[in-house]
């Protein structure tokens, strides 16, 4: 089977690619850095003809109000060069509670981006995921300083990102789903918890200060980024990951 993996340079997209690769499928990278670009078009064409299956999981450079531009633009090119090309199968990662949280642009934006999947000319699959776990240095570096940690009490359930390439491989090598799969990680913990774990396992002295009004999760009010009960839970936990990723 031949995949074509948008964002295929990228932390997960890296790793579908040489996933895929190791079981046996041709599984070809696609990003600017090669020449492939999705906003403008270049190369889209031909890194997807004879593509049996295209996974999208390229990322908007902002998380600002031209997010939702960037996911109308690069998903419609998408879509139409897998149609010119007779790609079978469109998959791509989303988020879940996505279109819950339409306070941010950046959401705004996948939502967008799932519906014009969702509307296109092609059988396609949604994996939904939670926060990963690779990007929780990020979110707590949003509002800190070199005594405390502000962050919000937002529940969330993250998950490894090798579990997210693990759900994306196994949708992508599948019949389309014509529809959502959510995936997350098997503990839930609001996000000021999750800064507390992190700074005790990097032996950092720094406090978590609950603070409702600090960063983007601020926005997020009750448990909207929460997986539901039909999703799949990954095994990894947290406290085992950030103990062993320290």
């Amino acid at each position: 089977m031949k995949v074509v993996v948008m964002g295929g340079t990228g932390r997960i997209g890296s790793q579908v690619v040489r996933k895929l690769s190791a079981a046996g499928h041709e599984a070809l990278p696609a990003s600017p850095s090669i020449g492939v670009d999705l906003l403008t078009g270049q190369g889209l064409d031909e890194v997807v003809e004879g593509a049996d299956v295209v996974v999208n999981v390229a990322n908007s450079p902002t998380f600002d109000e031209a997010s939702p531009d960037f996911f109308r633009t690069s998903t419609d090119n998408l879509l139409a060069a897998g149609a010119r090309a007779g790609v079978g199968h469109q998959v791509v990662l989303s988020i879940v509670g996505v279109d819950r949280v339409p306070q941010l642009a950046y959401y705004r934006g996948k939502t967008l981006q799932e519906n014009l999947v969702r509307e296109g000319p092609t059988p396609y699959s949604i994996v939904r995921a939670t926060q990963f776990f690779e990007f929780m240095d990020s979110v707590m570096s949003w509002n800190a300083d070199d005594e405390t940690v502000h962050l919000p009490a937002t529940p969330l359930q993250p998950m490894a990102g090798a579990d997210v390439v693990d759900a994306v491989v196994g949708v992508a090598t599948g019949a389309p789903l014509q529809g959502i799969r959510n995936v997350a990680g098997p503990d839930i913990f609001p996000l000021d918890e999750i800064g507390r774990i992190t700074l005790e396992a990097h032996h950092d002295n720094r406090t978590v200060v609950t603070d409702e009004t600090a960063g983007m999760f601020a926005a997020v009010h009750g448990d909207e980024l929460v997986a539901g009960p039909d999703a799949r839970l990954a095994p990894t936990h947290y406290r085992d990951w950030v103990r062993e990723n320290r």
